[in-house]
């Protein structure tokens, strides 16, 4: 006779699921379902139970609740990384556990968790779960509910919020800065003509896509938008390479806040391309091109230390490196 195949705690978990949606399972059995620890992983288990929290009979909404109240947190917070987890977990946990250390934060990871759920939560967030919220401007400029519940937020900093604020804008400003960079970015008139009249016609979340979605030519103009928040999307665009980021470290006609954010992104800095133009572009805040001054070729080095347009304390820098490696190599 052949032996049994041993059923698996995820087939388990997806026969249990399948059991309670469909209506079969009785009030009897979801009780028996609460105290059945050892037949689930305990990510599984949380889950099942926050769905039975739900359960229109009462004796099964508090049978699972006062068991849920014994699990271990980080099994909570296990259960809401999960990439499937059921709806009903992310509201069980988002009302019933929202202060407990951690389960915000699991929260708002969770790309799964929808918004109406997440809002409320908001305000329990780690200073780091609010960062990784505001570095994806994908998801912040589709969900304008959680830009405005992060805006109310005490953990978001003055700088965050105004470019939160900005996401809330319907205007277009500085339409003439995208002037010079449409004739760069695209030299056919009509083209280019099409493309300024698209963009003068986008709110700021529109832009923040176009800029993380568009074309090489849509981000060579955005990058110049007077939004810091539109001038960050271009920077985090997955189509962006690292040929248009070079050219954008050498522009005199990019804000030193744009020359920081590509400065301090360390994918960037491992082009030693970008971090000459960097150094060598007078509009970069000086303490960033002091910083990269020491990964500097000897080569370059030497022609930094004539250049007239930068700085003359950069300058002056780049002539005491020179000396000081002349020095070294004597005394070696």
């Amino acid at each position: 006779m052949r032996p049994r195949k041993k059923t698996t705690g995820a087939a388990i978990s997806v026969a249990v699921h399948d059991e309670i949606r469909s209506g079969r399972a009785t009030p009897e059995r979801k009780l028996a379902i609460c105290g059945e620890a050892a037949s689930f992983a305990p990510e599984e288990r949380i889950e099942i139970l926050a769905i039975l929290a739900a359960d229109p009979d009462a004796r099964v909404r508090q049978s699972a609740a006062s068991t849920l109240l014994t699990q271990p947190l980080p099994n909570v917070i296990a259960a809401l990384a999960r990439s499937n987890a059921a709806p009903e977990m992310f509201a069980y946990c988002a009302a019933e556990f929202p202060k407990r250390p951690g389960v915000a934060d699991a929260l708002a990871r969770n790309l799964t968790c929808p918004i109406a759920v997440l809002r409320p939560v908001v305000r329990y967030l780690s200073v780091t779960a609010v960062q990784d919220l505001f570095e994806d401007l994908d998801r912040l400029s589709t969900s304008p509910a959680l830009v405005a519940a992060l805006i109310e937020s005490t953990v978001v900093s003055a700088e965050q919020r105004e470019q939160l604020i900005e996401l809330q804008r319907e205007d277009l400003e500085g339409v003439e800065a995208f002037l010079e960079a449409a004739e760069l970015a695209e030299p056919d008139a009509a083209k280019r003509q099409t493309l300024l009249q698209k963009i003068s016609q986008l709110r700021v979340v529109e832009r923040v896509q176009m800029a993380m979605k568009g074309t090489r030519e849509a981000r060579s103009m955005l990058i110049r938008d007077s939004c810091r928040v539109v001038q960050r999307a271009v920077l985090q665009s997955p189509q962006l390479t690292q040929r248009e980021v070079e050219g954008f470290a050498a522009m005199t006609s990019l804000s030193d806040e744009t020359l920081r954010l590509i400065a301090t992104n360390r994918k960037f800095r491992k082009n030693y391309t970008i971090t000459r133009a960097l150094i060598n572009n007078p509009k970069t805040p000086l303490e960033i091109s002091l910083h990269l001054l020491p990964g500097i070729t000897p080569q370059d080095l030497k022609i930094l230390t004539t250049n007239k347009n930068i700085p003359d304390t950069l300058r002056t820098s780049a002539s005491r490196l020179q000396r000081k490696r002349s020095d070294e190599r004597r005394s070696s």
